[in-house]
């Protein structure tokens, strides 16, 4: 519904354009009449008015004064300017001042409705522009915003990449700089104990509240604070800051306040020790979990990891044990988990908390790629203070061990499915990771399979190849990018994963036949097939 004012010094008239008018047919709706310019122009300081019919002849203010104060307050507002004169100098203001339409009077009820069904068609379609544009900047704020978290999860599980490549994504994230800065990490929680005790409603109705609220405090840090999720922990948000830790707190403390306040739940928060580097992010993260499963569980300070303590697994070594489980191969995951815990119990009680966290998070890091689950009863976010009483090498590995068994029954018991399992979790990372720098070798390596019957069991159970479905993700997320944003074509390859816009464009044309460019230019001729060529 648009609202109108009518400007013209005899009420007659006024009353006329009224009567003339199909209102309800065309949304309008009378906002107001006014006798003079001045009149005019108070009435739109005070009201939101979409279209003016004026007089120009007028009193006090004429139409011409009016248009031209109109023009330079209220440039949206459009203008019909209806006159009982063929004055050229009348015309040439309406042009000047670049009025929707010029009238004579008398109007015809026709000829009026005409004009303002023209002029409600381009409100009509300047408010769609508006709101596709709000839109879209809204999806590609989502979309950068996954890329982003995507990039911080590839920092925190030693899935980097090489440092060059590294550097380079995290100044197009908006975080040039960090490398050199000390950050630290945080993980946000519902409380675990009022969560299984003494509640009868489902955490879960809560977790998005919970995660909004963290991102929209974290967004008012002015870029020195990012929020994250990681599909291992979905009941956690994580953040992580360049700000001090008298910051963290503060920031804890004011979520715990708005968490109490607005869901009713209790929130626990645990800060991780400062590290340096992007390297280094995965033992900050580490050490925010570790903190955040020690919230509240009444254990001596002294167990917490401290960022002096050296002793940590190398991702290499959990690389290998994640290759055992998902092969099956208990007796080497025994032969690789034991030596690690008899070099642990050597040293100081935070290095032994470390290590269990660590080799638990392995043993989740591979169940998740399984798709099989850990029993409640065996996960250390649950029970913190069992990583304490797990003070022997027997004790620990004891613990270890029944979860690695437990994951290998499960993926021995699903053999029949093991396979489609693989895939599926194989497209998930693709989907997950399109924008990194992926081939078959790597993805092989990572699910523990040799490169040729990888490759052919994935064409087996996708119907592509391993490089098509990755083509073919890609082309999708860049038709998006074509379609919903105005991102040059540098940009829109690199969020895509190809190397180069030169790449991407032969790539794209080879797809679909057409230049990205030409696509662009033509998307309203609708393509005949947006469905990348096999």
């Amino acid at each position: 519904m648009y609202r109108l004012l009518i400007v013209d010094d005899e009420p007659e008239i006024r009353q006329g354009l009224r009567l003339k008018m199909d209102m309800d047919g065309l949304g309008i709706a009378l906002a107001g009449e006014a006798s003079n310019g001045m009149e005019a122009l108070s009435l739109l300081e005070n009201g939101d008015i979409e279209i003016v019919l004026t007089d120009m002849n007028m009193p006090l203010m004429g139409g011409v004064r009016f248009m031209e104060v109109c023009r330079e307050r209220y440039p949206n507002v459009r203008v019909i300017v209806i006159t009982g004169y063929e004055d050229f100098q009348y015309a040439r203001a309406a042009l000047r001042f670049q009025a929707s339409e010029y009238l004579l009077k008398p109007v015809a009820r026709d000829e009026l409705n005409s004009v303002l069904k023209n002029v409600t068609a381009e409100l009509n379609r300047e408010r769609e522009k508006a709101e596709l544009e709000a839109k879209t900047q809204w999806e590609l704020s989502q979309y950068y915003r996954e890329m982003k978290e995507q990039f911080i999860l590839r920092l925190v599980r030693w899935e980097s990449g090489p440092e060059s490549v590294v550097t380079d994504r995290a100044r197009k994230f908006g975080l040039g700089g960090w490398e050199e800065r000390r950050v630290r990490f945080m993980t946000l929680g519902l409380k675990v104990r009022d969560i299984l005790h003494g509640t009868d409603r489902a955490p879960d109705q809560f977790l998005l509240p919970l995660e909004m609220i963290s991102r929209e405090k974290a967004d008012n840090a002015a870029g020195t604070c990012e929020c994250f999720r990681d599909g291992h922990y979905p009941g956690l948000i994580h953040v992580v800051t360049t700000e001090s830790v008298e910051w963290l707190f503060s920031f804890g403390d004011h979520l715990r306040s708005e968490v109490k306040r607005m869901l009713d739940f209790e929130l626990d928060f645990g800060i991780g020790q400062p590290v340096t580097g992007f390297k280094a992010w995965k033992d900050g993260y580490l050490s925010s979990l570790v903190a955040w499963n020690y919230t509240d569980s009444r254990l001596p300070a002294e167990s917490l990891p401290q960022s002096t303590d050296k002793t940590a697994i190398s991702a290499d070594e959990i690389k290998v044990i994640e290759r055992y489980l998902a092969k099956g191969e208990y007796a080497a995951f025994e032969q690789a988990v034991r030596p690690i815990l008899q070099q642990a119990f050597t040293g100081p009680v935070a290095s032994r908390v470390k290590i269990i966290f660590q080799l638990y998070l392995a043993l989740e890091s591979a169940a998740s790629d399984l798709l099989v689950t850990i029993e409640s009863a065996e996960q250390l976010w649950i029970r913190p203070e069992l990583a304490y009483s797990l003070d022997s090498v027997d004790k620990a590995y004891s613990f270890l061990a029944g979860i690695a068994r437990n994951i290998v029954r499960q993926r021995e018991e699903g053999a029949e499915a093991a396979d489609v399992n693989l895939i599926e979790s194989v497209r998930r990372y693709i989907d997950d990771h399109y924008a990194t720098d992926l081939n078959l070798s790597d993805m092989a390596a990572r699910f523990n399979y040799h490169p040729s019957y990888f490759s052919e069991l994935f064409k087996k159970r996708v119907g592509r190849t391993f490089i098509q479905y990755l083509t073919d993700v890609r082309m999708t997320q860049a038709i998006r990018l074509l379609e919903e944003t105005q991102l040059s074509l540098w940009d829109i390859a690199e969020l895509t994963g190809f190397s180069n816009a030169s790449y991407f464009s032969s790539k794209f044309k080879k797809v679909y036949g057409v230049s990205p460019s030409d696509y662009r230019e033509r998307l309203p001729e609708k393509i005949d097939s947006e469905e990348p060529k096999k």
